[in-house]
Parts: C-alpha cells; structure tokens; sequence
C-alpha cells in the first residue's frame, strides 16, 4: 500500500513552523505496514492544494493530510477535499457537543467561526479529537483513501494513536510490516561510519541500513520488512551484530528518544556512582544538561562554574603558580580542576572543561581548543586535548557531548 502525507500551511513554507508531523506519520505508517512515498508541503493555497490532489490520487492509496482543520478562513484543507471528491460537508455531532461544552467550562463567547471545526466530509468516518476542538475526516473515495488531521502536533499525535491508527489497521491490514531498531554512535562521523560500513550498505537488501548525521553524533536506522515480528527481530539482530562487528567502539545505545546524556545517566545509577562537574568555558552548560534527566539527583551532586582565573583558584582551590605557569587552556589546569571537584564535592566521577570558544584567541590558543579532564576515584586524573570547530555553540556543545562519553566509557571499563 503506497501512502503519501501532505502537510498544508504556509507557515511552513515560510519556515515558522518546523513539519514534525511527517516524521511522526512516516513512523507511525510504517509500523503498520504502510510505505509513504512522497512528502509534500503546500500553503494555504485551495487551487494548489487541488492540483497536489490530484496528482496524489493517480499515485497513493493513501493521502494523509494535516494542517487546515482550525476555524480561520485560511483553514481549507475539509472544503478542498470535499470539493476534490464531490462531496459535501456536514457537522459532526460529538464534535460539536465538546465544542459547547468547552465555550460553556471556560465562559468564554464562541464565535461562529468555531463551527468550521466541527465539520467533517459526508460519507467519512469522523476522528475525534482528543486534545483539541477540530474534527477530522477518514474517507474512500475512487480507491484512494484520504485521512484529514490537524496541523498541532500536540492534537495531531493523540489523535492519530487513538482513533485513526486503529481504523487503518482494521481497514488496510498489511500482510507485511516494517520493523525498525535504531543505533546511536558518538565519537565517528557519518563519513567514516558509511566508510567502515560500505559493504553492509552495498550489499543491503532486507533488512536496511540507513545512517543519519546529528549534532555530536551518528544514528542508523535498521529496518526489517518481515510478515513475522519474530522473524524480523532474528533480522535485525543479525544486522546489528555486523554492524558492531566493525563500529561497536562508537555504539552507546539505541531509539530515537534516547541520549547520550540519558544513557550516561543511567549507567552511572546502575553502577551506584555519583559526578560532579567544574566547568569553564561550558559555564554550568554539562550541568544543566544532566540536570534535564529526570532521577539525575540520584547520581549528581552539585559542581562549580569558574569561568576566570581568580574563581578557579577561590572556589575550586587551585594553585596560583599552576595557572601562572601552565594557563588556564591546559592540560595541567585541566586535571586539577576534576580532582579539586570531586574531592570538594566528594563524589566518585568529576569531569572539567577549560578552553577557548571564542570569538578570539586565549592564551595563544585558538578558537576550539579544549581541555576536558576527568578525576575517578582512586586512579590518578587524566585530561584530553580536543578541537572543536563551527560557531561558539557548537564548541561548548562538543565539549559536553565528550565529557559524557569520557564518564560513560569509564563506567564501561569496570564492567
């Protein structure tokens, strides 16, 4: 079954809003068995949304549609429809009920153009909306299939798990489906991924191997199209297994939602360490991030940001003639700021960052050049040398990704 998603909104061509829907859909469509094909944006345009239509009926089963449902006059994604297969609009009556009954809870005035969200194509199936006001549409017309949903992804998402996923699955039950396992790389390019990883992708057929570039870091998507979940599992790891074979180093966990942040996290509870942080040119940047994983009290303490010389040597204790004579861009300073922090806050992991993010040199040291140290109780502290490139941002951003990794490839070592 071929699909394709359009997403209607001008505020997406214009790049004011960023279409997470497609990915979503693409995710949600495949696990049911269902390949999308095409990707389309389109504004809100009703002749150009028409003839998009019309070139999606020739080639999809399936058109999924979302954006357009809300009450504005710009919102004609229903009425283009309805006017593409010749049918008419009608009011959906639970719908309406929920729109009365939350003009009636908030005591606010309902304006009449509220009504155009109850509203959905005679003779389709209507998709309610758990988390929003607008109605959608599930509807065959001439073998195409044509499901409408609104542009929101906090309704959209809900709306789909909810009530359309389980219609699809119902009416277009797919002999075969696609399985999918994700793997997260750090410390390897895409390049040099898809180098090492050149006769797998070569000679890929089912299951496949797709890489993807993220900040900091490597994702390859592995999927399996099987008609036998078990069967398809038995593939993917088989797949896995090569492609550890050759970059297993780099791997650190797997999912979309996942993180490096998170997994360090995670190992750290699981191994009943705890860390701290001193931190200068992230400026509290390591921590903050840790601070975003849910249950990090349990493993981190506290740290200290000493952004100059004179915070190093008045928070962290750190000797004068050190920082006289090594600098604070060093190796040396480095390694006493993760010792003073884990002792001070008397934890078993301490990590350091000290360098330059610019815009201008320090010290003679360039743009990019980064010290990140790492203190682990009982074994002597060590420091690496790291060059960073891009923008001022990116280069906190690397030296937090590598603190992490360091942390998470030192708990891996006493496995």
């Amino acid at each position: 079954m071929k699909a394709e998603i359009i997403a209607v909104g001008t505020e997406l061509l214009l790049g004011q809003v960023v279409n997470t829907n497609a990915t979503f859909l693409s995710e949600e469509l495949a696990d049911l068995g269902i390949e999308v094909y095409y990707h389309t944006v389109v504004g809100d345009n009703p002749s150009r949304l028409k003839k998009l239509l019309t070139e999606a009926q020739k080639r999809s089963d399936l058109v999924v549609l979302c954006g357009g449902l809300g009450p504005t006059d710009d919102d004609l994604t229903k009425d283009t429809v309805a006017e593409h297969i010749n049918h008419s609009l009608i009011q959906d009556e639970q719908a309406l009920a929920k729109l009365h009954e939350f003009f009636t809870f908030s005591k606010n005035k309902m304006t009449e153009n509220n009504l155009r969200q109850t509203l959905m194509i005679d003779g389709g199936i209507g998709i309610q909306n758990p988390t929003g006001l607008a109605v959608g549409t599930l509807i065959t017309e001439s073998r195409t299939t044509y499901l409408l949903l609104p542009g929101p992804p906090n309704e959209l998402k809900p709306m789909f798990q909810q009530n359309a996923r389980p219609l699809l699955k119902q009416l277009f039950p797919q002999k075969e489906q696609l399985i999918s396992r994700v793997l997260r790389f750090y410390g390897i390019g895409e390049s040099q991924l898809v180098t090492d990883l050149k006769e797998l992708i070569d000679t890929q057929t089912n299951p496949t191997i797709a890489p993807y570039a993220k900040p900091n870091e490597v994702t390859l998507r592995l999927t399996a199209k099987t008609a036998d979940n078990e069967l398809g599992q038995q593939l993917l790891n088989g797949i896995e297994t090569q492609v550890l074979e050759k970059v297993g180093e780099f791997f650190y966990g797997y999912g979309d939602e996942n993180s490096l942040v998170k997994v360090t996290v995670d190992q750290l509870k699981e191994s009943g360490k705890t860390v701290s942080a001193a931190e200068s040119l992230t400026a509290g940047l390591f921590q903050s991030t840790l601070g975003d994983v849910s249950g990090v009290s349990e493993v981190f303490k506290g740290g200290f940001v000493t952004y100059s010389a004179e915070t190093k040597e008045q928070f962290l204790g750190i000797d004068h003639e050190l920082l006289e004579k090594a600098g604070v861009v060093s190796e040396a300073c480095a390694i006493a700021m993760a010792e003073q922090a884990r002792k001070l806050a008397n934890t078993d992991f301490a990590v350091s960052f000290t360098g330059v993010a610019g815009p201008d040199e320090l010290e003679g040291q360039p743009v990019g050049t980064v010290w990140i140290g790492l203190a682990e109780k009982g074994k002597p502290a060590f420091a690496v040398l790291c060059h960073f490139n891009r923008d001022r941002s990116y280069i906190r951003q690397s030296a937090v990704m590598k603190g992490l990794d360091m942390i998470r490839r030192a708990i891996n070592k006493k496995k």
